[in-house]
Formats: C-alpha cells, sequence, structure tokens
C-alpha cells in the first residue's frame, strides 16, 4: 500500500469517540492513551501520571490522532512528518497562549515492524534536530520501544501497542532529553535561556554532552 499523497486527516477524541472514524486502530492508541499515559504506574518512579500533558490536553480537547497507512520505513514518512510539524504549529497557533502547551499530535504508523523498534527509532533520529529547532518534542512510541524511564531505568514508558510518533510542544522540564546531542542542547538554550550569548550556548553544550558525569 503506497503511503498517501495527500494530509491524512487529523481526528480529535471526541471524533474517535463519535465514530467519525472508523479506524479501529486509532481507537486502540486513544484507549491505550488514557489508560495508560494519562495515570500513574507503580514501576514509574515517581508520582503522577506517566505522560503529565496527555490528560490536560485530551480534556481540553487538543489531543489530535493520525492514521499513516503503506509507511514501514523513515524513507517513506520523514517528509510527511515536516508536514505534522507545520500542521502542529497551525493548531497550536489556533489556541491561546496558556493553552498550546497541551497540543499533541500522535501519528499512528501501524506498517512499522511491531517485533523490531529500530525503523521507528531511525525515524525519530532522522527528523529530532528539525523538530527541536522549531521548539518542539518528538518521541517514538512501539510495542517494543527498549528506551528507559528517567526516574526508573528497569521502566519503559514508550512502549505502545502501535507503532507512532508523538509531537508537542517543548516545555523547559525537557532539558534531560537534550543532552546526548549539543545541537538539541544548543536549540534548548536558545530557547529557554535567550540572554546567554550563541558562543557561550555553544560552548555550554559541547561540555555538557562530552563531560563525563561527576563522580
Amino acid at each position: 500500500m503506497p503511503v498517501p499523497s495527500t494530509d491524512p486527516p487529523l481526528w480529535s477524541a471526541a471524533d474517535i469517540d463519535a465514530g467519525r472514524s472508523d479506524d479501529e486502530r486509532l481507537r486502540t492508541v486513544l484507549a491505550w492513551s488514557r489508560r495508560f499515559l494519562t495515570t500513574g504506574h507503580a514501576e514509574l518512579g515517581r508520582s503522577g501520571p506517566v505522560c503529565p500533558y496527555a490528560g490536560p490536553s485530551l480534556r481540553r480537547d487538543l489531543f489530535r490522532l493520525s492514521v499513516v497507512p503503506g509507511a514501514a520505513d523513515a524513507g517513506q514518512v520523514g517528509g510527511l512528518l515536516d508536514r505534522y510539524r507545520e500542521r502542529f504549529q497551525e493548531l497550536a497557533a489556533a489556541v491561546p497562549d496558556r493553552d498550546a502547551e497541551l497540543v499533541a499530535v500522535l501519528v499512528v504508523l501501524p506498517d512499522f515492524d511491531h517485533a523490531d523498534s529500530g525503523p521507528l527509532d531511525e525515524l525519530q533520529r532522522s527528523v529530532k534536530q528539525r523538530f527541536v529547532s522549531a521548539g518542539l518534542m518528538v518521541g517514538q512510541f512501539h510495542p517494543r520501544c527498549p528506551e528507559p524511564g528517567l526516574w526508573r531505568r528497569s521502566f519503559r514508558p514508550l512502549r505502545s501497542p502501535v507503532p507512532l510518533i508523538a509531537i508537542r510542544r517543548m516545555m523547559a522540564g525537557d532539558l534531560p532529553f537534550m543532552l546526548r546531542s549539543e545541537q538539541h542542547l544548543t536549540a534548548y538554550l536558545a530557547r529557554f535561556a535567550p540572554q546567554i550569548p550563541a558562543r557561550v550556548r555553544d560552548q555550554l553544550s559541547a561540555r555538557a554532552v562530552h563531560s563525563p558525569p561527576a563522580g
């Protein structure tokens, strides 16, 4: 099945609940979002829900889902995700600024390998810098995603029933996700510490990424 040549629709939770989309994969992901992302977990390592943004996003009707059939690797869908990035920015611009941080878009990719997270991991890596530079976070969720939790390394918070990419606005608390890349950290500092001169931001980023942890 070829990747759609036009933008797949974005569905709200209310649309899916009302049956305006008959795609079972969207219903599955929405049910998982409500059951897993919005609640606490014994293995999470901290109090509160697995994702602090999902519950408020759903309550404010700012949670959107879309499905891309036929895409099975990064080469097929990387450019389409750039368009989703633009669509996200359009959605965020259309709501009051206080609500923009709650806009979320989940791009469901049902034809990616469900047994191997490698292709989805590659896709996320290939687009992350473009998203981070735009002030956005882009994360991969997969049935077998190996990424550990921040608070407890044995927990796997990015495991979902269907492969998907999630998009939301970058927040100040996302610093731990920026520490693997000088480019990502520099983009983060430019957004949240704009008073620091660019040359100093670059030096701080290089030092943070390459310096071994103390102790």
